[in-house]
């Protein structure tokens, strides 16, 4: 829980206080998750990605944070790889439970707060619910055989994150402006995909779980090679030589100056 919620240049400096601290333990392994990463594998490779050791960290963190929390917040700078974090751990955990993961995208900040939860009508003076309302009301229905992740994909704003802190808390409950109250059922998460949580308060942090994405967890080199699987194999070697020679890889002290003198 603590290291999902950490930047990548705090890991090493957090992984090294819980060793002064004990010891003959050692840095903890953590769960194995055979099934788990098995299914990752597969997932990965079906969609032509790399499975980077980094990035698969953050998959399994995801994981574990979403056993015991509700809602989740997946923090990071655009590029640096949450989206398909979310989507490969989805279909990874519906291969290895047998349950259809589905997910549910919206972007909070393309509509007025009014119309994502709900207003009245001026003409009529009737209550019209919002689109994440009647979301809302629709996926958490417990007769339902599959489980949904409502995914807000834009920036948190204090003006309509707000309104889901009676969600987020153990209530787990969604209480609507003209009095209606939805509870929030099991086969339900709530995922917050954002670049920061500068505009959030700590009443809605404190909430929900965090994995933080560091732009260096991916870089820039699992998308050329994912690209690169995506080509004819007579044409694999050619460009391997070629990208190796004129731009170099992640590591090498070429690497980033090259790329951007490129892609410029």
């Amino acid at each position: 829980m603590n290291l999902s919620k950490l930047v990548a240049q705090d890991v090493p400096l957090f992984l090294s206080l819980i060793s002064d601290l004990f010891p003959g333990l050692g840095v903890p392994e953590g769960m194995a998750h055979t099934d788990l990463k098995a299914a990752l594998d597969a997932i990965t490779e079906r969609e032509n990605l790399l499975l980077h050791p980094s990035w698969s960290i953050k998959v399994i963190q995801l994981y574990e944070t979403s056993l015991v929390r509700h809602g989740i917040m997946v923090v990071g700078p655009p590029g640096a790889g949450k989206s398909r974090i979310i989507s490969c751990l989805q279909d990874s955990l519906t291969t290895t439970t047998g349950i259809q993961h589905k997910r549910i995208r919206m972007n909070p900040k393309a509509i007025r707060a009014e119309e994502m939860f709900g207003e009245t009508d001026k003409a009529t003076q009737e209550w019209v619910d919002g689109i994440f309302a009647t979301m809302w009301a629709k996926f958490n229905d417990r007769n339902r055989k599959d489980i949904q992740w409502i995914v807000c994909d834009g920036p948190v704003d204090a003006l309509w994150i707000e309104n889901l802190n009676t969600v987020l808390d153990d209530n787990k409950i969604l209480t609507l402006a003209n009095g209606d109250r939805i509870p929030m059922t099991d086969n339900v998460k709530l995922i917050f995909e954002v670049e920061d949580l500068r505009n959030a308060s700590p009443a809605t942090v404190s909430r929900a779980g965090i994995i933080f994405v560091s732009e260096s967890d991916l870089d820039w080199e699992p998308f050329y090679k994912s690209w690169l699987k995506k080509k004819p194999n007579n044409q694999v070697e050619t460009f391997s030589e070629v990208f190796e020679k004129y731009i170099g890889t992640c590591e090498g002290p070429k690497a980033f100056g090259k790329l951007f003198q490129y892609v410029i």
